[in-house]
């Protein structure tokens, strides 16, 4: 007996039409038979299924142009695919052609919904005359509703619409009817699911106005209350189906609590200032009140010329602690810091309050104590101080680790009182980042860093020197060694300056995939006065950079070297995880 074994082949779809060519390339992105050609299906009942459905594919991607009198055959080895049935299949399939006639574009004769809440924004191409684009038909009724829900109709729907399309006139006519319901006022918080956390506490954090006048901002900013806790894994917020007896609106919070305990690692690599190893551990919900409790350990400077640095620290947060918005804050942190210019050993402990004061903004206030010795070139000293730490930010960005729009801004303002013979005085810093995508498929994305310090009411001489100001390396100037510039004492010494001012700027480009390129130009300045800018040494770097896009962020790594300034030559490394600003 002789056996022989044959290979299913791959079969050939080809595409016929009188499209021009974007909708061709937009018929061809449409269509599941060439798909499978293209992946190399050979299965019967997988391409007559990939066949019936390019029916409906086709239709929705020409309609969608505004195409609504096309002609579509698709015939398999000779037979129109429509007939075909799925429970008699050939053993085999060879070929199929699509055959497109898209006939004429319409436009729309009417584009009328109504009725509209004040301010709302239909899409542009939703007028008469304009290219009856099918999506936008959808687009406006959602931006309809959308528009009620925010003027605290929630329960706003389509209650009725007509598409007609006259062939004779190649238009379309399309009219829709809202109901905006009731305005809506908010009822009760209810909570299912599986957490830990006690209702009363869940809804003290959680702050949902009842009684105030609907909003799908209010009901999006109880989510992000919710989700900053870092106490849950999953938060459905879901509104009841029908209205109580007063139009109020019930919802109902779905959470899921994250595991209790988490330990986490980090590493980074610059060429001159060495490796960073990091790691944290967390305990959530300690007490049952979403809380958390955080250990931090991070050594710095490794295999470097400069130093190693070590830092551990404790942190304690309890939201909705003495009003629904603020959230206590407890910090404790020592440091040894062996930096190019001194050598520091601090203890730091502070209790604050962070309190939520829009839905992408915060302001944190606090009480400290600080204490330091250092070795630098004005001696051995040590340092006293009160400290009462002032934070403001606010968080607009599209993506933290890899911004493509938006803007973040943060200042701190640390006024530090003296104790015993050490100096008073205030450290001002403010950090303002910007961010703009452009070009296709928003291929590049421009960003830019602008950064101020400055020492008010103290000479720089009598503060600590991690609390002044060094320009140079990741976090200022790539290409310029790692604080390589500070303010010059003459004799060879040199110390921190009471002022910086510094800027960045980033090209971003989408290569290919997950790969992107960058270009970017760092400059700063250190000055002894506490106006930034003013009698600065400056200096600057720039060069290239490699991302590739990862689930949790971008993998970075960039080579620069310095541009100008006498503070450094030849190239530096720069490796870690997120952009760089």
């Amino acid at each position: 007996m002789l056996l022989c074994a044959t290979t299913a082949q791959a079969f050939d779809a080809r595409l016929e039409t009188t499209a021009g060519d974007d909708l061709k390339a937009q018929i061809k992105a449409a269509s599941a038979v060439l798909e499978a050609a293209d992946t190399d299906v050979t299965a019967p009942e997988e391409i007559i299924a990939a066949v019936q459905s390019d029916y409906r594919n086709l239709i929705g991607a020409l309609y969608r142009e505004g195409y609504y009198g096309p002609s579509i055959s698709i015939r398999v080895d000779g037979q129109e695919g429509a007939a075909m049935s799925l429970i008699s299949l050939p053993s085999s399939i060879q070929n199929v052609v699509i055959s497109v006639t898209p006939g004429p574009r319409f436009v729309f004769g009417t584009a009328r919904i109504a009725p509209l809440a004040p301010g709302t924004e239909l899409p542009e191409g939703f007028v008469s005359g304009e290219v009856a684009h099918s999506n936008l038909i959808a687009d406006a009724s959602d931006a309809a509703i959308d528009s009620w829900r925010a003027a605290s109709h929630a329960k706003a729907e389509l209650a009725d619409q007509s598409i007609v399309a006259d062939h004779r006139d190649e238009t379309l006519d399309a009219e829709l009817t809202i109901d905006p319901g009731p305005a809506v006022t908010f009822g009760e918080l209810h909570f299912a699911g599986k957490t830990t956390v006690r209702d009363d506490r869940l809804r003290r954090i959680a702050n949902l106005p009842t009684g105030s006048d609907y909003s799908p901002e209010k009901l999006a900013l109880v989510t992000k209350r919710l989700q900053k806790t870092g106490t849950f894994r999953s938060i459905t917020l879901r509104e009841a189906a029908e209205l109580n007896s007063d139009n109020s609106l019930d919802i109902t919070a779905t959470l899921v609590d994250e595991k209790t305990r988490r330990l986490g690692f980090g590493a980074e690599l610059s060429s001159l200032e060495g490796g960073t190893l990091s790691a944290y551990w967390m305990h959530r919900n300690i007490t049952d009140n979403a809380d958390r409790l955080r250990f931090e350990g991070e050594v710095a400077g490794l295999g470097s010329t400069t130093g190693v640095d070590a830092t551990l620290s404790a942190s304690y947060r309890r939201p909705a602690t003495v009003t629904r918005k603020t959230t206590l804050v407890l910090g404790a942190t020592i440091e040894h810091l062996d930096e190019p210019d001194y050598l520091s050993d601090s203890g730091q402990f502070t209790l604050g309050f962070e309190v939520e004061t829009s839905p992408n903004s915060t302001f944190s206030a606090g009480l400290g104590y600080r204490y330091s010795e250092v070795e630098d070139d004005l001696g051995s000293r040590s340092f006293s101080h009160v400290i009462l730490p002032i934070d403001g930010s606010r968080d607009t960005r599209d993506n933290a680790l890899n911004p493509t729009s938006g803007s973040y801004f943060e200042a701190e303002i640390l006024p530090f009182i003296g104790v015993g013979d050490s100096a008073s005085g205030t450290r001002l810093f403010a950090d303002g980042r910007a961010y703009r995508a452009f070009g296709g498929d928003d291929r590049f994305t421009l960003a830019a860093r602008l950064q101020l310090g400055s020492i008010v009411w103290a000479d720089y001489t009598e503060v600590p020197p991690d609390m002044l100001f060094f320009s140079g390396g990741g976090g200022t100037v790539r290409g310029q060694p790692y604080q390589s510039l500070g303010v010059d004492l003459g004799g060879g010494d040199e110390t921190g300056g009471a002022s910086f001012l510094g800027f960045s700027g980033e090209l971003r480009t989408k290569v290919k995939g997950n790969i992107s390129v960058v270009g970017f130009y760092d400059l700063g300045g250190i000055g002894t006065s506490a106006l930034p800018g003013e009698d600065a040494e400056w200096h600057a770097g720039a060069g290239l950079g490699l991302r590739y896009n990862t689930g949790f962020g971008p993998i970075r790594f960039d080579l620069a070297g310095p541009v100008s300034g006498d503070t450094g030559d030849g190239v530096q490394i720069y490796i870690g995880i997120g952009q760089a600003f």
